[in-house]
């Protein structure tokens, strides 16, 4: 018989209970600065800092030391390898030229789009990358599916299987 490992953190990553204990956990993480949002759901946050924020720099640094510092006190820790910073901006070629990006925050990468909840959003806040990704999903399920066909799987469960994968993916709510 094995010994059992003792646990040291309060949400245990892959389980069950995990998103629920995280929300638990979460319940007392709110932002420092008026007007920013921290946006929970399962084991992932999203903090929102509006440009309209006095100094959006140095808000969103003490946003993160503060979630940071939080994370600490409930033994828990900021996974800076997948945490992404992303800008929203207009597709204007003036407005991009007359309004210069903040500088990067340290550690943090910053990409042009993000995967939220299952949905592609970029910066550009357009729907043609996760359309390029849906397609490419579906693509890829409508190969495997051929491969099945050839191997002699029945045409019923080729429907089935169709329904389950390609049409649940483009028929999303």
């Amino acid at each position: 018989m094995s010994e059992l490992a003792d646990i040291f953190a309060s949400v245990i990553q892959g389980s069950g209970l995990g998103p629920a204990a995280f929300l638990v956990t979460a319940a007392d993480l709110r932002p420092t600065h008026e007007g920013n949002e921290l946006l929970k759901y399962a084991d992932d946050t999203y903090l929102v800092v509006p440009t309209a924020a006095a100094n959006t720099h140095t808000a969103c640094t003490d946003e993160l030391s503060h979630i940071e510092a939080w994370a600490a006190r409930n033994n828990l820790q900021l996974n800076t390898v997948k945490t992404k910073e992303i800008i929203f901006r207009s597709r204007s070629k003036r407005w991009k030229e007359l309004v210069p990006l903040p500088p990067t925050q340290p550690g943090i990468e910053r990409v042009s789009s993000i995967t939220a909840l299952g949905v592609v959003i970029n910066d550009q806040l357009t729907a043609t990358d996760h359309v390029s990704y849906i397609l490419n999903a579906c693509t890829s399920l409508l190969y495997a599916l051929r491969v099945l066909r050839c191997h002699g799987i029945p045409e019923q469960s080729l429907k089935d299987m169709f329904q389950a994968t390609v049409f649940a993916k483009i028929n999303r709510p």
